[in-house]
């Protein structure tokens, strides 16, 4: 990063909504998020959305079978790795397309929102693909390092392709990694080599050429995270804010260095969404930012390279609550613009 990202608690999203309309999402994410839109997936609408299945399209052997998603070699599959690391050292990321057949909302997106100063789009991360995806023995792929190592080659590019995809439409395309699996960094139940992580992230975020963020749904160790070349964290705010603030050192070099934080404040469950309103929420979200500035960082800096989202995915709410969540993040972004920042 060559300067801090002054956002200035903007508001944007995570990626999945619950509509199978992707011009209808997107009409609603454009109506209360108009200055950092984000191409919206749907699961509701097709399987092949599934955050997955999404980025799975073109990797050699795939195989979609019901919930499950493995890799079955086929003859000529050492060719097609191979083919995968020739484009990434090539940076030709053109065969690498996400498809309207595998994401609808992003291709409506691309038709209704040109002209934005800044869109997000977002990708699967490595650990979580690498997890989800398994081998023939039904061990994730994350645990072969040819295989996992070629998959976040692959998804490096997939990330390449459509950062280039947005930037037909706006100048400034944020394209976050989303990690939800990274809660399972440091379990004995689902281990992962934590030397690996940095590793395979890193593969990823180098296919992105402009502002790359990250975004975790769980509590994970953060300083791992923190200590990639990531622009913007994103995190649950709203359920986990203590598990950041055990990182205070971690957090404020990175504000330092000009990083944002993605505060994850509005609820994506339809119980705690009634029980909040706009001021305890704001009253919630400052109590989560407290830590740092006792820890030294100023709260205007905290305010201004930060932004203000639901903590994760709304796929799973009513059209209603969505709608709801959206606009409790608007407004509490409003808010903090106006009392902060002028």
């Amino acid at each position: 990063m060559s300067a801090k990202l002054e956002f200035g608690c903007l508001p944007t999203a995570i990626g999945s909504m619950p509509h199978t309309s992707p011009d209808e999402a997107c009409s609603i994410i454009m109506k209360y998020l108009p200055d950092i839109p984000f191409w919206p997936q749907l699961p509701k609408r097709s399987p092949k959305e599934n955050m997955i299945i999404q980025f799975s399209d073109g990797f050699p052997g795939v195989v979609v079978k019901g919930d499950r998603i493995y890799i079955e070699p086929s003859a000529d599959f050492e060719n097609e790795l191979e083919q995968i690391y020739a484009d990434c050292e090539q940076d030709d990321a053109r065969k690498y397309s996400v498809s309207r057949e595998y994401a609808a909302g992003l291709h409506s997106f691309l038709s209704k929102a040109a002209g934005n100063r800044i869109v997000k789009g977002q990708v699967t991360g490595p650990v979580t693909w690498g997890l989800a995806v398994t081998s023939q023995d039904g061990l994730g792929i994350l645990y072969d390092d040819t295989l996992a190592e070629a998959a976040a080659k692959f998804l490096r590019l997939k990330a390449s392709w459509q950062e280039n995809a947005l930037k037909e439409i706006s100048p400034n395309p944020i394209i976050f990694v989303d990690e939800p699996y990274l809660v399972s960094l440091g379990s004995v139940f689902t281990p992962i080599p934590e030397g690996k992580v940095p590793v395979l992230l890193e593969e990823v975020l180098g296919g992105i050429k402009g502002i790359k963020g990250l975004h975790c749904c769980g509590n994970t160790n953060w300083s791992v995270i923190l200590d990639t070349t990531i622009d913007v964290l994103s995190f649950d705010a709203y359920n986990y804010a203590s598990s950041l603030s055990t990182h205070n050192d971690k957090v404020k070099s990175f504000l330092e260095r000009g990083g944002s934080i993605a505060w994850g404040i509005v609820p994506n469950e339809e119980e705690a969404l009634v029980k909040e309103s706009l001021s305890s929420l704001r009253d919630r979200l400052e109590e989560a930012m407290a830590p740092f500035t006792r820890d030294g960082v100023r709260f205007r800096q905290i305010i201004a390279q930060g932004l203000i989202t639901p903590c994760c995915t709304l796929a799973s709410l009513s059209l209603e609550a969505a709608n709801q969540a959206l606009e409790l993040t608007a407004k509490l972004s409003n808010e903090l613009r106006s009392r902060h920042l002028g």
